[in-house]
């Protein structure tokens, strides 16, 4: 049984009533894959948890016409949600938990972020268009898929290799693709090709996406130049949040009897990506990957081996909407700031099925991460306060090194029909280390050879740091009829901090600590040496039911709760001398913005996941209609402090009529979103009011065209996103604003399959 989840929001109805009179009999001419490297598919499989969510091409499709940016792709599964960051590099939430806390695999790449403000996260690297596959482990994840993560894995992978069929001389085939959507001017183009024979196959795919400021659904600030710039902006224009993204990807690929060889390179560059919610905008991202995999079935199971490399230069500055070329700031150069991360790994996986009933899977992975994040001095139109800024370099990461090895077994045993149980036990090693680090310059950030110092305290540090990690995961399935699955599980899992939550250094001043930050709640924040690794305590349970084929109607219901231990959470900086913004009302402020510093504490969560589809009507004039739904719940609380865990979801659901007639698929859908009342004392997180969202779609598809068009936000509903963060887009920067949802948007895709 292969086990595909259908999506919530796909299509919708824009088409004329006339029009669905004309509908075509959709053909699909899909070259097979590779079957005989595929180690029984449905055995292997049926070992995922319930709670476990695919996406293939088809139910992906229709979202690609309305996003630039892949992390949006998965916002309809349950339990998932998106931190607000710049137009491609959203941040994914599951169940609470986000970011570096959930194992992100690109292509099978454990891509990392490299960047104070987290601007490239991994799914920032491949494109809407290129992805074919998205898998979503949530809670209870198998060993063999987590691993440095306590929320959760993503694994999204571009289409895989296809070859000609047997008798064939060759395979040619490509495809070529445009949008264009109002909000925003966003537009772009996609363009792939595929040249094969049996053994022997090489495919080229590459995208170009950009956009303008996107249009909330009504004012939210006073309309007026940004301070100190040159540029205007409406009430309702949601400044830096421009951007401009380009991606390519050369595939290779043998076939040889059951024996699959692959090697790609990957090329991204992103000229510009504004953020609304941080105080810099990136200025140019240039990544160059490397990833070769060998696949192959033998005897006794599958082998799996694969080795990458992915090289990032990153910068950061401010585009016009923050860049001050007047005023007391003025800057004409800015403040340069750039970051070069590295990222080497290797892995070899094995799954071996011993019997009938025994699977087993081995493996084991080594990742080498370095990282320097430094800013060049600057010579300022004006004495103060940039002055600060004159000298040398400032080393802000100076060398970061956090490299890890894992070595993991998993045993899944189908004990009949009825019973399946699955036991799975990891050990991870993770080594961490940082070089010196110094200020602009003495007089305002003190001498990095002096211990006395800021940077010489932290100069005189052991800051290497060894973490030995454990994760286990247990999990029970009980079906007793094809029409109904019960299954309940418990894992614990760990994460290492990240270079920054360990390393991040300076409190001199203001400006050094806003430029570590990735939550986007304009807060600054400086990191601890002695930080320990996050170990999270997960129990959940699923209930499915559903009819015998799973192709027509389900319901399920997901309950769980994770309880963590030295939860990475933040506490208020104090003291310090100088400039240093830790000193005097930090401890007491509640209406402006804060300096923390990470700290361990201890966090709960709690929530339910819930998601049904219902047939409602099949066949007659309309063609069939389904209506689908998802419900997501999530409590997050600082078990410590009893404060609200930062970021967290409010209640929401996503209910929608999916009607399909031929090569027609329309979809009405409604978004409902509660309010954001639980918002976290110590970041003085925001609160934002609830709403709904009318969004319609509809899809056609004839031979080789398909053609996507729909209206996000309908009504043009003017509301604040929950997850949005704190407004820093222009100047001033000032506390009290929320970033804006979008407003209306009316866009359309044009796909040619050849």
């Amino acid at each position: 049984m292969k086990w595909v989840r259908k999506p919530i929001a796909v299509a919708v109805a824009l088409a004329l009533p006339g029009m669905w009179q004309c509908a075509v009999a959709q053909e699909a001419a899909a070259t097979p894959l590779m079957k005989e490297v595929v180690v029984n598919a449905s055995r292997i499989e049926s070992g995922e948890p319930l709670d476990s969510r695919r996406l293939d091409a088809a139910s992906i499709a229709p979202y690609r016409a309305s996003t630039s940016d892949s992390t949006r792709l998965l916002d309809a599964l349950p339990g998932v949600s998106v931190y607000g960051a710049g137009g491609v590099s959203s941040l994914p939430v599951i169940r609470g938990l986000a970011d570096d806390r959930i194992r992100i695999q690109v292509d099978g790449m454990d891509l990392v972020s490299s960047c104070a403000n987290h601007m490239n996260p991994p799914l920032s690297y491949i494109d809407p268009t290129n992805v074919d596959s998205v898998a979503l482990f949530a809670g209870v994840t198998p060993v063999s898929a987590g691993g440095d993560s306590i929320a959760g894995t993503i694994q999204v992978s571009s289409a895989a290799p296809e070859f000609a069929k047997a008798g064939e001389e060759k395979l040619l085939k490509g495809r070529a693709g445009a949008f264009y959507r109002s909000n925003g001017n966003a537009r772009g183009a996609n363009l792939a090709a595929t040249i094969a024979n049996e053994m022997l196959s090489l495919s080229y795919a590459g995208s170009t996406t950009q956009a303008d400021n996107t249009v909330a659904g009504g004012n939210f600030k006073a309309a007026g130049l940004s301070d100190g710039t040159t540029e205007w902006l409406a009430g309702d224009v949601v400044g830096s949040s421009m951007f401009k993204s380009q991606n390519q990807l050369l595939s290779f690929a043998l076939r040889r009897a059951e024996h699959l060889f692959e090697l790609k390179f990957g090329y991204q560059h992103i000229p510009y990506q504004g953020f609304p919610n941080q105080r810099m905008d990136l200025t140019d991202n240039t990544s160059q990957q490397v990833n070769g995999r060998y696949l192959g079935q033998y005897a006794w199971g599958s082998l799996e081996a694969r080795a990458y490399h992915e090289d990032t230069r990153h910068t950061m500055n401010f585009l016009e909407d923050k860049l001050q070329t007047s005023g007391p700031l003025q800057n004409l150069a800015g403040m340069p700031m750039d970051t070069h991360g590295k990222t080497t790994g290797v892995r070899l996986k094995a799954e071996i099925i011993s019997s009938e009933r025994d699977l087993f899977r081995l493996g084991g992975e080594y990742q080498k991460y370095r990282l320097n994040d430094w800013w060049d001095p600057i010579s300022p139109v004006v004495a103060m306060p940039m002055a600060g800024m004159k000298g040398s370099t400032f080393w802000n990461i100076n060398d970061g090194q956090r490299d890890r090895f894992d070595v993991y077994g998993e045993w899944e045993a189908s004990w009949n029909r009825q019973w399946l149980s699955q036991l799975g036990l990891r050990s991870s090693t993770v080594w961490m280390d940082s070089g010196d680090v110094q200020g602009y310059n003495t007089p305002f950030y003190g001498n990095p050879a002096n211990p006395a110092s800021i940077p010489g305290a932290f100069n005189a540090l052991d800051r290497q740091k060894t973490d030995h990690n454990i994760d286990l995961a247990a999990l029970l399935r009980f079906t007793p009829a094809a029409e109904q699955s019960y299954e309940a599980g418990y894992a614990r899992k760990t994460r290492s901090p990240n270079l920054y939550e360990r390393y991040a250094w300076s409190t001199n001043n203001p400006m050094a600590m806003n430029m570590v930050n990735w939550f986007g709640d304009g807060n600054g924040y400086v990191g601890d040496v002695n930080l320990k690794p996050e170990v999270a305590h997960t129990v959940s349970a699923t209930a499915a039911w559903h009819d015998a084929a799973r192709e027509q109607w389900s319901f399920s219901v997901t309950p769980y709760y994770t309880y963590v231990q030295d939860y990475v959470d933040a506490v208020r900086c104090s003291g310090g001398s100088g400039m240093s913004p830790c000193q005097g009302s930090n401890l007491t402020r509640t209406d402006n913005f804060v300096y923390l510093q990470f700290a361990n504490q201890t966090a709960r969560l709690y929530g339910a996941d819930a998601s049904a589809r219902l047939p409602l009507l099949e066949g007659g004039a309309l063609g069939s209609v389904t209506m689908t739904g998802v419900l997501s719940y999530v409590r997050g609380r600082n078990s410590q402090t009893d404060d609200n865990l930062y970021h967290i979801m409010p209640l929401n659901a996503k209910l929608a009529l999916v009607q399909g007639s031929g090569a027609w698929t329309n979809t009405i859908e409604g978004v409902l979103v509660d309010a954001k009342t639980q918002v976290s004392q110590v970041r003085n997180e925001l609160a934002t009011s609830g709403y709904g969202l009318l969004n319609l779609r509809s899809s056609y598809e004839w031979k080789q065209l398909r053609v996507d068009v729909g209206i996000e936000n309908l009504f043009d509903r003017f509301y604040e996103s929950p997850l949005g963060g704190a407004y820093l887009g222009q100047r001033p920067m000032v506390y009290g604003t929320a970033v804006p949802g979008s407003g209306r948007s009316i866009y359309a895709g044009l796909n040619l399959r050849f």
